[in-house]
């Protein structure tokens, strides 16, 4: 049984514990009104752009003149994966749930026999990755410096990812990251980047508008705009989830911590209380002697 001294330091460390998941769960609760307003902000114009793409692309799906990042390259062997998780930990099963939706996909590719090469956002997910699929890994984006990701941050990944495509370096690409709903819940989402792919209703009975140059010519500069623009989407709905994940991870150990001070209190009370009386029955046992 431990002494009195032990449950004593036993709280003092709790207690210090807990005013360090306190601190950070105000910090993640600071960064998060930023990061929600920032993915909720760029929200609405991934969706115009993908609905002005997915337009475009209805013009020219099934023709010759199809740019590469539509059509693909023909051949659906070897696949990409991107996994954007955080730099930091103490977030809860934000990190664990990405991994594992992209380790299902990896075990499905290699059921198939397809080729799997993992390119990764985030030391977080990397670590997890490198245990078992390291000889999967082909590339590392590292963000640790980054204070707030911008455009630019996405468009050097996306930048990236077109050049692996053009050198035949894979035939299909999906990006893995987690959805913002609120503090509590973040959705682990796929999608896939190339070949591009949109919604059906966009692609439903041909392009509503005439264009000029030719779609095709528009969608040659346009798609790699909207590569970089759903990786930025997915980087910045990540930022909201993290801190989301992070500021509810904090707020259990806060509270766990609370209610362990509360257990180990009463049994040093209790502790305190028996040596009390087994002192108190030592004095009256001497004295009951003379």
């Amino acid at each position: 049984m431990p002494s009195l001294k032990d449950l004593k330091n036993r709280i003092e460390s709790v207690k210090s514990t807990r005013k360090i998941t306190k601190a950070m769960q105000m910090v993640a609760a600071a960064k998060l009104r930023r990061a929600q307003e920032s993915a909720e902000n760029a929200r609405p114009y991934a969706e115009r752009m993908e609905a002005v793409l997915g337009n475009l692309a209805s013009g020219v799906a099934n023709s010759p003149s199809a740019p590469r990042l539509l059509a693909g390259n023909g051949n659906s062997q070897t696949h990409l994966l991107v996994v954007a998780t955080s730099e930091r930990g103490l977030c809860g099963g934000f990190n664990s749930s990405i991994v594992k939706l992209a380790k299902i996909k990896v075990d499905s590719l290699l059921a198939e026999g397809k080729t799997v090469k993992i390119l990764t956002i985030g030391k977080k997910g990397r670590e997890q990755l490198k245990r078992t699929l390291g000889d999967n890994l082909i590339g590392h984006v590292d963000l640790s410096d980054v204070k707030r990701v911008g455009y630019g941050d996405a468009a050097a990944i996306a930048h990236d990812i077109i050049n692996r495509f053009n050198a035949d370096e894979f035939d299909v690409c999906s990006i893995f990251y987690s959805r913002f709903q609120n503090v509590i819940t973040q959705v682990p989402t796929e999608r896939q980047l190339i070949p591009a792919v949109f919604d059906s209703e966009e692609s439903e009975g041909g392009s509503q508008y005439e264009y000029e140059p030719e779609e095709g010519a528009i969608l040659a500069d346009l798609l790699p705009r909207g590569l970089a623009t759903h990786v930025f989407t997915a980087l910045l709905e990540n930022g909201a989830s993290e801190q989301g994940a992070r500021m509810s991870a904090m707020d259990n150990a806060t509270r766990n911590a609370g209610e362990m001070i509360d257990k180990l209190t009463i049994q040093y009370n209790r502790s305190r209380q028996a040596a009390i009386t087994t002192e108190l029955i030592e004095i009256i046992a001497g004295a009951e002697a003379l």
